[in-house]
């Protein structure tokens, strides 16, 4: 199967988020870390194609995939320490690995996020199911990171757009000085810049400051 047919087929997840930015101009985002990774390369353009024929003229469609490759090389970040989401399975981990290295960045390490006593023996997919994407705690998160980011990354890359970490990014990158990256500010950021925002935002990271 195509990446194209993979996409009409609906075999994927397609929820997406639309940001209204300006009289009749739609950004709209296919809001899934994993499609587009497992999805894999030229997934994300056959993605983009169909969400634009669909919507028709005066929407912009991306994907979370390419906006984090885009906000990867607008900070910069060529050796990203992977963060991926407790739910990802050890092969959806693999395929992040494998998406960002195809789209020439060399990830430095992966963290695999210890989710604490109450979900440690829960399988990936099982965890949502359970409570745990409702019951996030951004401390653990934070302290996970600041320890184990290796010397090597010059940078961090918090996949997945069901991870809680918005209030940990200005303090995480003062710590690591380095740049850090979440999926959904990753969005965000390039929903505004196609739209032609370019106020920066403060309070949300280096990257929304640019």
């Amino acid at each position: 199967m195509t990446a194209a047919e993979n996409f009409s087929s609906g075999s994927q997840p397609a929820a997406a988020v639309g940001l209204d930015v300006t009289n009749g101009l739609f950004i709209v985002v296919l809001g899934h870390t994993s499609s587009s990774v497992v999805g894999g390369k030229g997934w994300d353009a056959a993605a983009v194609s169909g969400l634009s024929a669909a919507l028709g003229a005066g929407a912009i469609a991306t994907t979370n995939g390419l906006d984090t490759l885009a906000a990867l090389r607008a900070s910069g970040v060529k050796r990203p320490f992977l963060v991926p989401p407790p739910w990802f399975p050890d092969d959806t981990v693999k395929a992040a690995i494998r998406y960002y290295v195809d789209h020439g960045f060399e990830p430095a390490a992966q963290l695999r996020f210890d989710r604490g006593r109450k979900w440690r023996d829960l399988p990936p997919g099982d965890l949502n199911g359970n409570g745990m994407g409702l019951e996030q705690e951004v401390e653990p998160l934070y302290a996970q990171i600041r320890a184990a980011c290796p010397p090597a990354a010059d940078g961090v890359l918090i996949a997945g757009t069901g991870f809680r970490c918005v209030a940990i990014l200005e303090t995480l990158e003062q710590d690591v000085r380095r740049p850090v990256i979440s999926a959904n500010q990753a969005s965000l950021w390039r929903g505004l810049r196609l739209s032609g925002v370019q106020a920066p935002v403060a309070g949300y990271g280096y990257l929304l400051k640019m």
